[in-house]
């Protein structure tokens, strides 16, 4: 039986007048909440999964509060990891509201996958308890097609976990929320870098250069060079060297040979032994030089501060002018312990050259950064000027040089900054040069991955058999 025809079931004006009683009574009882698009910044096309998103836009929207006597949900619960927050809260908004006020700024966002309605995974900031909470389901036929339409949105919420996604909305009130949380890792800067300085003690009778004939095989440490002695008799005369191993397709054996001395008085040419380091074969012969003075070795009058990379020594040609008589020297750097920064621990000598005399110029490339500029801002995103890493400022203290950053590399293949290379604020203009790049969690309590692994490797060692048997 059809419907009787003089009873419209739901008016045009009836919808509007039932529409503007909720925008009424949301205005009056209601509260403010900021409602906050997730946008997708990295998606994978194969199962569709959303490996990073971020959150940038802010929309100020009333809502009814149905949970009038708390929170709704399992609420604080205590497990062995901790304090778990399940807390759920349930928001009305006004259907009309959201599709005129918001809709439309959310339509001409490509980021934005569904803009006509309030979707799965959007945030919501409730400002009574200064929380995020995450939108886990959208009820829009409740009530159920009232006089022929639908006037609400019901978002069924739950504290919001963060998992390094980009929260940047301009509002400190919402920013902050995650400002200890997540992956954070922890950059030395360099505010004032200095520059090392060295001079050269010339002598004659000296081993001129090192010649490795044989790399040998088998290293598993660092083996001892010994060179005979020189027959002066003088312990300051006797010449030193140092080897430097490398690995190539799994074997590990001597990559070069330098000297730390060069030594003096020797008439004839000495004795090179390569021992120990486990490996065996390394074997080196050497020149000497009797007829004129060279540089037997380098004394540093500064260490320097704030070197990132291995800088470049340049050295004076000889008396006669001829460049392929200079001397080459490679510096060597090591950890300051009253800084933590990089410093020129000593320079060590590839070539000690010939035809010198007392007038020596010994020339050390600055460091990276010489002065630092600027304060990084909270949220800023800061970039690798090398590495061209981008992350984003956590909290940064000028004081001790610490910048504490997330999510690092998001949206990208790169993870990690570069010891020495400059990062800049691309808002603050900020330019420091990193010292140390820590990439631990110094700051999440839960971060205890490296105790579970180091404990669990003291009951079970899978390297020697596997105690279940082999199947």
């Amino acid at each position: 039986m059809a419907l009787n025809p003089f009873f419209l079931q739901g008016s045009q004006g009836e919808q509007r007048l039932v529409q503007n009683l909720i925008n009424e009574q949301l205005k009056i009882y209601g509260v403010e909440v900021t409602y906050i698009p997730r946008k997708f910044v990295n998606q994978q096309t194969i199962i569709e999964e959303v490996s990073a998103s971020k959150f940038d836009d802010n929309f100020l929207i009333e809502a009814y509060v149905e949970n009038y006597d708390g929170y709704a949900g399992a609420g604080d619960v205590l497990t062995k990891f901790g304090m778990s927050l399940r807390d759920e809260v349930t928001l009305t908004v006004s259907k009309e509201r959201f599709e005129e006020f918001i809709s439309p700024f959310m339509e001409a966002d490509d980021d934005i996958e569904l803009s006509s309605r309030p979707r799965e995974g959007d945030l919501v900031f409730f400002p009574l308890g200064q929380r995020l909470f995450e939108i886990k389901f959208v009820e829009h036929e409740e009530p159920f097609y009232q006089l022929g339409k639908n006037y609400i949105y019901k978002l069924k919420c739950e504290l919001f976990e963060y998992e390094d996604e980009v929260i940047d909305t301009s509002i400190e009130a919402i920013d902050t929320q995650v400002e200890e949380d997540g992956y954070i890792a922890t950059l030395k800067l360099v505010g004032i870098g200095i520059t090392a300085t060295a001079s050269a003690v010339i002598g004659q009778g000296y081993v001129k250069e090192l010649f490795l004939n044989n790399d040998g095989s088998g290293y598993t440490g660092t083996p001892t060079v010994s060179i005979s002695t020189s027959p002066s008799g003088n312990a300051s005369d006797n010449a030193t060297a140092v080897a430097f191993t490398t690995e190539r397709a799994g074997v590990r054996s001597v990559d070069k040979i330098l000297l730390t001395n060069a030594g003096a008085n020797y008439t004839s040419t000495p004795t090179i032994t390569i021992s120990g380091g486990g490996g065996t074969g390394a074997a080196a012969t050497c020149g000497i030089n009797t007829s004129s003075a060279g540089i037997i070795r380098f004394i540093m009058t500064n260490e320097g501060v704030g070197y990132g990379t291995v800088p470049v020594v340049t050295i004076s040609v000889p008396n006669l002018g001829i460049a392929s008589e200079r001397a080459v020297g490679i510096a060597s750097l090591g950890v300051d312990p009253s800084s933590g920064f990089n410093r020129v621990n000593s320079i060590l000598i590839q070539d000690a050259g010939e035809n010198y005399d007392n007038t020596v110029t010994v020339t050390i490339a600055d460091p990276e950064t010489i002065s630092g500029i600027g304060t990084y801002l909270f949220n800023e995103v800061v970039q690798g000027m090398r590495s061209g890493t981008q992350a984003r400022v956590k909290s940064w203290d000028q004081d001790t040089g610490i910048l504490q950053v997330g999510n690092i590399g998001i949206g990208t293949t790169t993870r990690g900054f570069f010891p020495g290379e400059d990062i800049k604020g691309l808002t603050s203009d900020a330019l420091f040069s990193v010292g140390i790049f820590d990439e631990d969690n110094t700051t999440d309590k839960y971060n205890e991955g490296d105790i579970f692994e180091s404990e669990a490797d003291l009951l079970i060692d899978f390297s020697e058999s596997n105690p279940f048997g082999s199947f």
